[in-house]
């Protein structure tokens, strides 16, 4: 019997349970089960859709409105028993193996997302195999480097602050310590790449190719998502590089409304609320922020897990009757974690933390460490060992 360990450098996963990230894929299927079905869209890409909030609106649109869904991702399968390759691999063949056994359609694009070739590829497929159009198209990217399709070069973002270092307290979850980091500054080459790689460039590409081969339906919706954050995280989220490349997402949601504006299209963008996620849980400073919300809000009943969070979204505010807009008609589903005083009580807590206690009662350290676990298969809740080979993993097919 194979036998996984989960082996974590810094805060990144490197160990992957395979089936524990198939009893995650089910369990998150059986919780939008459990809450019903819902009107909504029937023909659905998403871009960026192999874990996290991808992944999550992928299951709530398929498993609570019947949709068939195209999911695009960059994934790499099974070597050997060392590499067993990613979590995002095995979250794709979980979803296509149930939403197929219910009568869905359920493709998996798996490639660089970023490139003419795939966009051709995607395009292709909705004209022949998917019904010519799409209704709704999710953007969800996630990566820290991407390759410009025209010019070849490669950009790697870098998280930073602008202007002054940013010193803070931070969580190693590789040897359970507390620690005080400096976020250095950005230069201006590194805002560039950062804004580059992480901002609305290529969404808007993806949208001119769908809109110029015609794939689109009339009254198509596009969703973005970002995150604006709070005081208690400004200095090195909304004014660092990240939150620079979220206003971009901005500006291009003009760009492509008015792309959209002849077959009443929208472009949407999401402001979401903190969740643990692979790349959350490598942002300077910000898991000591989730230890002291997560704990706030689930005392308060408001804690959210990315697919209890996207289920939300999209069944009770984009095709449900309780929307919630900012001025500038962004979708602001971060009211909860924005309530006055939960941020006020979140504040108060992580004041108090130390090396001593960040790990106690006192914070809901347990669960961030449970759901960054959940991410790669481990302590996955209902998960049943079962015997499996290195043969049986490369046999499955995305």
């Amino acid at each position: 019997m194979m036998e996984f360990t989960q082996n974590i450098r810094g805060n990144v996963a490197l160990g992957i349970n395979p089936l524990g990230c198939k009893q995650e894929v089910l369990n998150q299927i059986n919780y939008v089960k459990s809450k019903g079905t819902y009107e909504g869209p029937k023909k659905v890409l998403i871009i960026g859709a192999s874990s996290s909030y991808g992944l999550a609106t992928r299951i709530s649109l398929a498993f609570g409105t019947g949709a068939d869904t195209i999911g695009v991702s960059y994934e790499k399968g099974p070597k050997n028993e060392k590499n067993l390759g990613t979590a995002g691999w095995y979250n794709n063949i979980a979803f296509r193996e149930t939403a197929e056994d219910e009568g869905l359609i359920a493709k998996n694009f798996v490639q660089d997302a970023f490139s003419h070739e795939s966009k051709q590829e995607v395009i292709d497929y909705i004209k022949n195999e998917f019904g010519g159009k799409v209704d709704l198209v999710v953007y969800s990217l996630a990566s820290g480097r991407r390759t410009d399709p025209d010019t070849g070069e490669t950009y790697t973002s870098s998280i930073k602050a602008i202007g002054e270092p940013v010193v803070g307290p931070n969580i190693n979850m590789q040897n359970q310590s507390y620690y005080t980091e400096t976020l250095d500054p950005a230069t201006d080459q590194e805002i560039a790449n950062t804004v580059k790689v992480m901002g609305g460039e290529d969404w808007e590409l993806w949208m001119k190719a769908l809109k110029e081969a015609d794939v689109l339906t009339d009254g198509v919706l596009t969703t973005n998502y970002s995150y604006l954050g709070t005081e208690l995280n400004h200095d090195y989220y909304g004014g660092g590089t990240l939150g620079l490349a979220k206003a971009d997402c901005d500006e291009k949601t003009e760009n492509i409304n008015a792309l959209l504006a002849d077959i009443n299209g929208k472009a949407q963008i999401v402001v979401a609320t903190a969740v643990t996620t692979k790349a959350s849980s490598v942002i300077p400073f910000f898991p000591v922020y989730c230890i002291g919300l997560y704990k706030v809000m689930a005392e308060k009943g408001t804690h959210e897990t990315p697919i209890m969070h996207q289920d939300r979204i999209y069944r009770e505010m984009i095709y449900g009757n309780k929307p919630e807009y900012d001025e500038v008609g962004r979708l602001r589903p971060d009211n909860w974690e924005l309530d006055s005083d939960t941020q006020a009580k979140t504040k108060e807590l992580i004041l108090k933390l130390t090396e001593e206690n960040f790990a106690s009662d006192l914070t809901a350290y347990d669960v961030f460490y449970k759901e960054f676990s959940n991410l790669s298969g481990f302590m996955v809740d209902g998960y049943v060992e079962k015997d499996v080979t290195i043969e049986d993993l490369k046999a499955l097919h995305y």
